[in-house]
């Protein structure tokens, strides 16, 4: 363990080092603290450029998809996931920021048992704090570190030399980029997919077909409200037992495909959850006296939240869906007589468009 200055001066050395083999087209995707050499003048120097590629060449040459290369502790979430299309320059922004975090606390920012403990922990959770482990560590140049520890690559450091120009600010006590608030970043931040979206691959299809049956019940509830029929078990049959169904199939064909991930099944019960409250609606217009469907404008709400809880979890963009129910809600009060196929567009649309655009991703 070095002194702070130190681990920041000799970094933003080997950033500096870094951008040019980038400006190149070379990534070296092994940055680690025993590739780095330190000579007699205390100045470092880049080894083992055993794993390096050109990333101006085709993306897919890079890795096959799926294989893991690098060493676990340094390696940056995309590669610890296998995925060639976020390979890039930011790989090594992430190694630069974990090699950091060795220099200022002695360890690196995960600690596993295993090889796979290790690369689970690098793909799914956030390291310990700089500060929390050593508490003397700077505020300034833990911003820095935690910044290239981000998991998606876009809010990282855009290249290694920005991070050597935020390491030199630091080190000549000026202001640096990473206590930026910028409006524009906390938009980005808010609306970018997180790390778990490539999950969103195995559903895509699936969620096309979901779009369908979706539009397909409300197209039969509306068809029932135009004849006149309020009967509650119509409704009940469409909404509970044939959506119940379907959901078991959705499931069934799921796993199928392959495991399911852990984030898949906090979203699955976030799904079923959603359900359980619409399949209320109807024991609790009977119970408050109401006639069959009054409660519908319900329906976009719950879903609604559904989606905020997507964006959260997987891509901010589902704000915009959730949005677009909450609207829904309303216009089905002002449009009676169009209310659930107005849901049905609207709802088959939030699944539909993800859902190809995640399966187009995941043929690629």
């Amino acid at each position: 363990k070095v002194s702070q200055r130190e681990a920041a001066r000799i970094v933003a050395t080997i950033a500096r080092a870094i951008h040019s083999a980038h400006q190149q087209g070379v990534l070296h995707r092994d940055l680690k603290p025993s590739n780095i050499l330190i000579d007699e003048q205390g100045e470092p120097h880049v080894m083992d450029f055993g794993l390096a590629k050109q990333h101006t060449s085709d993306i897919a040459s890079l890795t096959h998809t799926g294989a893991v290369l690098g060493t676990p502790a340094y390696l940056a979430p995309e590669q610890a996931a296998g995925n060639r299309r976020q390979v890039g320059p930011g790989v090594d922004v992430y190694s630069l920021g974990t090699i950091l975090y060795h220099m200022i606390t002695g360890r690196p920012p995960f600690q596993a048992d295993s090889p796979v403990e290790m690369v689970m922990m690098v793909r799914e959770q956030d390291p310990p704090t700089p500060r929390s482990v050593a508490p003397g560590v700077e505020r300034d140049l833990e911003m820095i570190t935690l910044r290239c520890l981000q998991k998606p690559p876009d809010l990282r450091y855009a290249t290694a030399a920005d991070l050597a120009a935020d390491l030199e600010a630091y080190l000549k006590d000026e202001s640096i980029s990473a206590r930026s608030g910028r409006l524009a970043q906390v938009v980005s931040r808010l609306f970018r997919e997180t790390h778990h979206a490539p999950v969103l691959e195995n559903w895509g299809l699936l969620w096309m077909w979901h779009s369908l049956v979706l539009f397909s019940v409300c197209l039969c509830t509306q068809v029932l409200v135009w004849t006149g029929d309020f009967n509650r078990w119509h409704y009940v049959w469409l909404w509970i037992i044939a959506l119940w169904g379907w959901a078991g199939i959705f499931w069934t064909l799921r796993k199928k495909m392959g495991p399911v991930l852990f984030i898949e099944r906090q979203i699955a019960h976030v799904w079923a959850a959603s359900m359980i409250a619409i399949a209320g609606l109807f024991p609790l217009e009977y119970a408050l006296g109401l006639q069959t469907l009054t409660l519908s404008p319900a329906l976009p709400l719950v879903t609604s939240t559904v989606f905020i809880v997507k964006a959260g979890m997987l891509s901010g963009t589902f704000y915009f869906h959730a949005a677009a129910l909450l609207l829904t809600s309303a216009a089905m009060v002002i449009w009676k007589d169009y209310s659930h196929l107005l849901f049905g567009i609207v709802s088959a649309a939030t699944f539909f468009f993800p859902g190809l655009k995640y399966y187009r991703r995941g043929r690629i």
